[in-house]
């Protein structure tokens, strides 16, 4: 009886070593709270990151496993906020290391080249207004006429700016209604957390049912990849 007792314990401790060890390394879980990356990704959805992608990091040190690749332009990331590291966001990188990005009314251009963004939405109209949150770009300005104290940049308009070794910069796809690099900054390597892969849930949390996580289940959202 003890013996038996005693395998069910080692058994239950080695079922939650490895899930931790899951969590920790190979997959997260994570839960979509705002309407940034309204159309590719919808507030309720519930995602699961690949964390091994661009090398997970080990729990209580500062090293990190091998990445398969870095993130590469266009993909969609999970990353730790710059401003907050307690907070974690997903965006879409729309530069890399040694890119150059520059916004004219709302639309992306890099490296000289428009970049052609099916997955954007615009959601609002108004005005577009130059606010003091941007103002950090100006030490990150291709060294021309634009780097000048009469640098002003919007939502909508701004740049040219360089991306630094080891940052990338990402933005919203619903472009009007996102918390992005455009206004905090690039984000360091070392704050990505992973790629999210596909959904495995999602409901509309703004239901006011008591069960709205099962009444308003977004079924043909379940297994949608994201890209």
């Amino acid at each position: 009886m003890m013996r038996a007792i005693m395998r069910a314990f080692l058994q239950l401790g080695a079922s939650v070593l490895l899930f931790l060890v899951t969590r920790a390394l190979v997959v997260e879980m994570y839960k979509i709270p705002t309407a940034s990356m309204q159309r590719t990704l919808m507030v309720g959805d519930f995602l699961v990151v690949n964390k091994m992608v661009y090398g997970a990091q080990i729990p209580f040190t500062h090293y990190r496993l091998p990445a398969f690749h870095d993130p590469r332009r266009g993909d969609v990331i999970v990353f730790k906020w710059p401003s907050d590291p307690r907070i974690n966001f997903v965006k879409r990188v729309v530069g890399i290391p040694g890119d150059t990005l520059f916004m004219k009314d709302g639309v992306l251009t890099r490296n000289s080249v428009t970049v052609q963004e099916k997955y954007v939405t615009h959601t609002t109209a108004d005005a577009d207004m130059a606010v003091d949150e941007f103002r950090w770009q100006q030490d990150y300005l291709v060294k021309s006429a634009r780097a000048s104290e009469t640098y002003w940049p919007s939502r909508n308009n701004w740049g040219p700016l360089i991306v630094p070794p080891h940052d990338f910069f990402v933005l919203g796809d619903n472009r009007d209604n996102s918390l992005d690099s455009r206004y905090w900054g690039f984000v360091p390597d070392s704050l990505v957390r992973g790629e999210p892969m596909f959904v495995y849930y999602s409901y509309r949390p703004d239901s006011a049912s008591t069960w709205s996580w099962l009444t308003d289940a977004r079924w043909r959202r379940l297994g949608t990849i994201v890209r």
